[in-house]
């Protein structure tokens, strides 16, 4: 709940310190003396758009903060230790706004942004303005409201999420429908390809094979006579050759080295090249005797060779890359059946998927019938004590056609009210009365007041438009609503203010120079002097005393 706020330069504040109890608070204040200057106060300090405008002439910014037991607040504990922002029992939020329209705003002494301002503020508090009874009109708010007194916040999720599920697997579908076409001129194209290079059956690292086999083929003759040929030179040609000049110069060498042991090393070296030489020779006409003159297989590897050359070319690819692109198509055309497979499993997919769907609406239904049953019959009692005593509420659901179902359930939702004897029940729109608005919404407001997650709930001006016996219902279920959450109303109505646990007055002081306003909490004797004054205006009359005095002490009912 709200237990302090204090304000600095803001409008025609110069400093407002107000302490809160929880229970009914009502604002009183002559016209103009700006009763709802608390409310815009705190509407600013939990992120409403500010501006320059909001400070007080002459100040340099305008400083507002408001502190809250969140204690008892599961919803706001949760989402201050989300934000890192906990900071035990209480929560302290601060705005403060410079004369330049620059603004700062504060949770727990951390700088955040307003959006986060705005975000916390919704577990704090809720402000019902003069015409937020309007919402009611709303079909989406009339949801909003059955749902709530239902309190089936699990299957409206279930709901929405069967919803979301749905959806998501039409819209896939969507998409590779109307891709089909498209996917079936490259499928064809694929399979032409894919087929052509299947037929071919590149294998990887193939190609520099076929390109060393095409060589030594093409020059069989060449590499059969001159290996010979240096084989003759070698060691075979039985006149002169080298393994016998060596063997010559190596025997002459030894000789010479018993002379001069220098020579020993070359000698040596002579020895060792007789050893390669002959090694060399059995090599060679180890390879002579394989060399093939294969003029058939030359050409079968001419033929693969030029083949792959020209797919290569075909592809726009490098010669080593044909196998991998022979599987990257392949991959492709696998891919596109799959697809055409996909479209057959989504279609039995998006058939599950809307029967679950339907399921859980179908039991969001039920639930919504039971409640609005309940909660037409409470309204239409609310209604009576609020001197409409012929007025009839009901809540009417219908069945949405597939075309406008959605993730809220298969349910259109209209409240609908007969305001007089004989008359049918109608949308509200079409007969209550902005006044009859109001009340209904108080109602409804009393009623949700045990299921609301909001501690605090703000009335600004609420009772616009009403008076008499009306009035003094509206303050009996205010007071109601008062006895489970923190209320806060600004009224002009003595029947209103005479509610309320505490009772707050705003005046207005000016020196001709500057204007402030300030606020104090009435004693009790002030207040029947201010409730006297709602009475019967400035000239406050003993009869007006007598009555304040008995709105006070009446019984609450």
């Amino acid at each position: 709940m709200l237990c302090h706020l204090h304000i600095s330069n803001f409008a025609i504040v110069r400093a407002l310190e107000i302490d809160w109890a929880g229970g009914m608070s009502t604002i009183t204040g002559e016209t103009g003396a700006g009763k709802s200057i608390a409310i815009d106060a705190l509407s600013l300090c939990l992120g409403e758009r500010a501006d320059a405008s909001v400070v007080r002439p002459g100040a340099e910014k305008a400083d507002i903060v408001a502190s809250f037991d969140v204690s008892k607040l599961t919803a706001a504990q949760k989402w201050l230790a989300e934000q890192d922002l906990a900071m035990g029992s209480e929560c302290i939020v601060r705005r403060v706004v410079s004369n330049e329209g620059r603004s700062r705003g504060y949770i727990n002494g951390v700088q955040v942004p307003a959006q986060q301002l705005k975000a916390l503020g919704q577990h704090l508090l809720s402000i019902h303005g003069q015409h937020a009874h309007q919402q009611l009109l709303k079909n989406d708010y009339q949801r909003q409201l059955i749902d709530a007194f239902a309190g089936h916040a699990d299957t409206l999720e279930a709901t929405r999420t069967a919803w979301r599920g749905w959806q998501q697997l039409q819209r896939e579908y969507s998409e590779l429908e109307q891709s089909q076409q498209q996917r079936d001129a490259q499928r064809q194209l694929l399979e032409y390809q894919v087929a052509e290079l299947d037929n071919f059956a590149p294998l990887d690292a193939e190609y520099p094979v076929l390109e060393a086999e095409h060589s030594r083929l093409s020059h069989g003759h060449t590499l059969l006579s001159q290996s010979q040929q240096c084989l003759q030179l070698l060691y075979d040609d039985e006149q002169q050759n080298i393994y016998q000049a060596l063997s010559v110069a190596a025997a002459q060498l030894e000789q010479l080295s018993a002379l001069d042991p220098a020579l020993s090393s070359i000698q040596q070296m002579l020895n060792d090249a007789l050893v390669q030489t002959e090694e060399a020779s059995r090599e060679l006409r180890r390879y002579a005797d394989k060399v093939e003159l294969d003029p058939e297989r030359l050409q079968q590897v001419d033929e693969r060779l030029s083949l792959w050359l020209n797919l290569s070319r075909k592809h726009q690819v490098a010669h080593e890359e044909l196998p991998a692109l022979h599987q990257q198509l392949s991959a492709q055309l696998a891919s596109l059946t799959g697809d055409d497979k996909r479209l057959l499993q989504l279609a039995a997919d998006i058939d599950s998927a809307q029967q679950q769907y339907l399921a859980q609406a179908q039991l969001l239904s039920e639930q919504r019938r039971e409640a609005a049953a309940i909660l037409s019959s409470q309204v239409s009692s609310s209604m009576h004590e609020l001197s409409m005593a012929n007025a009839r509420f009901e809540i009417v659901l219908s069945p949405l056609d597939a075309e406008h179902a959605g993730a809220n359930g298969t349910d259109a939702i209209e409240f609908q009210v007969s305001t007089n004897p004989g008359q049918p029940l109608q949308a509200m729109h079409k007969v209550a009365s902005g006044g009859e608005l109001s009340r209904i919404s108080l109602a409804i407001q009393v009623i949700l007041a045990d299921k609301v997650t909001t501690p605090t709930l703000i009335f600004d001006e609420v009772d616009v438009g009403i008076s008499g016996p009306v009035a003094a219902g509206v303050g009996r279920l205010l007071r109601q609503l008062g006895d489970s959450t923190q209320i806060i109303c600004v009224t002009h109505l003595p029947q209103v203010a005479s509610q309320g646990h505490q009772q707050l007055f705003v005046e207005k002081y000016t020196d001709g120079i500057a204007t402030e306003t300030r606020m104090r909490t009435l004693n009790d004797e002030e207040r029947i002097s201010e409730i006297a004054r709602l009475l019967a205006g400035e000239n406050i009359s003993a009869s007006a005393l007598a009555n304040a005095r008995e709105l006070l002490c009446a019984p609450v009912v």
